[in-house]
């Protein structure tokens, strides 16, 4: 579903800043070469990351799904010098190709990428971040944002994307509803009345969930 007009969409994009040349190759080889392009955070969306980041000036963030590394390398130029970012996937099949792109991206040093399932990872990490980006599989989106606001600093920022899910998370109250839009229903409506944080939802592309530790 889109939920702005096509030609807004693309004026929005056209008075955005530019994606990186290896951004453009990022996005032209993950729409060749893997499947559910889709999945990736794209022009827009990634330009909004980086802004995020910027204006954050983090020292340590953590993401939940690195799919083919576009939105790592956007969340990092943001970062502090000598900061890191931590991208967990549990998908190795995309480990050489996304490798490949964070080593021509002048962040590889930054960049601490691992193979595995966040939900025994995250609990092993002793670092406090600034700024986590939630983009997993959404069954378990409670899990991880109850995983990770304990290692959030007080005032640092969690972001949850896909949280509109293409429109599936207003349904009549008589429908049949699939596991993952319950779980997305389930985690906008928690994170929306835990009073730990501050929330705004924004619907730029599938919907971002913007969260503020108190």
């Amino acid at each position: 579903m889109k939920f702005l007009a096509e030609e807004i969409e693309e004026y929005s994009v056209s008075h955005t800043e530019s994606e990186s040349d290896l951004l453009k190759s990022l996005n032209r080889e993950t729409y060749a070469k893997v499947l559910n392009p889709r999945m990736l955070s794209g022009h827009l969306q990634g330009r909004f990351l980086s802004m995020i980041s910027r204006m954050i000036r983090p020292d340590r963030i953590l993401e939940i799904g690195t799919y083919t590394g576009y939105s790592a390398i956007c969340l990092c130029e943001g970062l502090r010098p000598d900061g890191k970012l931590i991208t967990i996937d549990i998908n190795e099949e995309l480990e050489t190709f996304t490798r490949n792109f964070f080593a021509g991206s002048g962040f590889d040093q930054c960049i601490d990428y691992r193979i595995g399932n966040a939900l025994e990872i995250i609990p092993l990490l002793g670092d406090t971040f600034d700024l986590v980006f939630i983009d997993a599989d959404k069954i378990n989106y409670s899990s991880y944002f109850n995983l990770c606001l304990e290692k959030v600093r007080p005032g640092g920022f969690l972001i949850a994307d896909n949280v509109l899910w293409s429109g599936k998370i207003i349904q009549p109250k008589d429908a049949k509803i699939d596991k993952d839009t319950q779980a997305l229903i389930d985690f906008n409506r928690m994170v929306h009345e835990d009073s730990r944080v501050f929330n705004v939802l924004l619907p730029i592309r599938d919907g971002l969930m913007i969260l503020q530790k108190i």
